[in-house]
């Protein structure tokens, strides 16, 4: 007498028509559930969901991205130097909320980093091939080769920072996510006007980039017709601001408070402040740019500073993203982000 015909081997990969009997529901169903495609009530996307999670289900990419044409992943370029990008907590708090809002849409980062022409031709062939949704690009400079290529592809593109300045032919009509960096900084300069404060420095960021410009902007806003040797150029790391800091006291020893562009700035700041014999804030009052968590709290004293929510603006990245994939927008929806001036005991 035969015996019971044997089922399927243990480890078996269940299959999409295994989730459509367990739900209770046709394959082309469950398809659109697992693909994410609409026209289905949700008491059936709950079954398939739940007959997913109990099979243990993994969609085969292969054939979703045939199904979707979607890759599932998106391209995350920075335009800096390797070493600046894993050395500036900005970027690691940056990348941490759009990747913290890439999970909440299934979809993958892909990190890309722009360092030389070499690194540039290979960004351009992989955008060229197809191999993502779309693109997360920030901390571009005025010189940038990037949006063009963007655009030769028409790669769905969200920027972080706003990539021309206003009025500017190199301004481009792309959406995307900044803080007000203008208001800001008339914000903490303001601050240092209001402690009595008469002879106040700026340590710029660099001149190619519209965050940096715009925070000249706002010193100057308070300040019109400053002296142009109470102004000294950084590039947003330690050392930088530790030069620029040394130029201006060699310049206006006089000097009684400094805005510094970023927090990494400020903090090599107060480091020759220290070492030169200026007590912060007694002697010179400082300000920062971005409280960066790991930085602005850990000076001594503490920084005061100006916040953006770097994290948030990731995730705002990302969203306004997925609604250009999602609902096929083409327009220049852009958002700015308020800015919070942070009192902490430098300032």
């Amino acid at each position: 007498m035969p015996g019971p015909t044997p089922g399927p081997p243990h480890d078996a990969r269940p299959t999409l028509e295994g989730v459509a009997a367990r739900a209770g529901v046709s394959r082309a169903t469950a398809s659109r559930v697992v693909n994410g495609g609409a026209g289905v009530r949700q008491p059936l996307v709950d079954r398939v969901r739940k007959a997913v999670e109990e099979l243990g289900y993994i969609p085969n990419h292969a054939a979703r991205t045939l199904v979707t044409r979607r890759n599932g992943a998106v391209a995350v370029i920075i335009d800096e130097p390797e070493a600046r990008i894993f050395s500036d907590p900005f970027f690691s708090q940056h990348i941490r909320g759009i990747s913290r809002e890439l999970a909440v849409h299934d979809a993958q980062l892909v990190l890309l980093l722009v360092e030389g022409s070499g690194d540039f031709e290979r960004v351009t062939r992989y955008l060229a091939g197809g191999h993502v949704d779309g693109v997360l690009a920030f901390s571009l400079h005025t010189d940038d080769e990037l949006p063009s290529v963007i655009r030769r592809f028409r790669v769905p593109t969200v920027y972080g920072g706003r990539p021309g300045r206003p009025g500017a032919a190199s301004e481009l009509a792309v959406p995307y996510v900044d803080c007000d960096n203008r208001g800001g900084a008339r914000e903490a300069v303001r601050h240092l006007v209001s402690l009595g404060r008469r002879t106040i420095a700026h340590i710029a960021g660099p001149r190619d980039q519209t965050s940096a410009l715009d925070r000249i902007d706002g010193y100057a806003d308070v300040l019109p017709g400053g002296d142009p040797a109470l102004v000294a150029d950084g590039d947003f790391t330690t050392e930088g601001g530790a030069r620029a800091m040394t130029q201006l006291l060699e310049r206006r020893p006089e000097l009684d408070a400094v805005f510094a562009a970023n927090d990494l700035m400020a903090s090599g700041a107060l480091r020759v402040l220290r070492e030169q014999g200026r007590r912060v804030p007694q002697d010179v009052a400082l300000v920062g740019f971005d409280d960066l968590e790991s930085v602005a709290e850990a000076t001594d004293p503490p920084l005061t500073t100006v916040r953006q929510d770097v994290e948030a603006m990731g995730r705002l990245m990302v969203r306004l993203l997925m609604e250009r994939l999602n609902d096929g927008h083409t327009e220049a929806d852009s958002m700015v982000i308020p800015t919070e001036l942070i009192r902490r005991a430098s300032a």
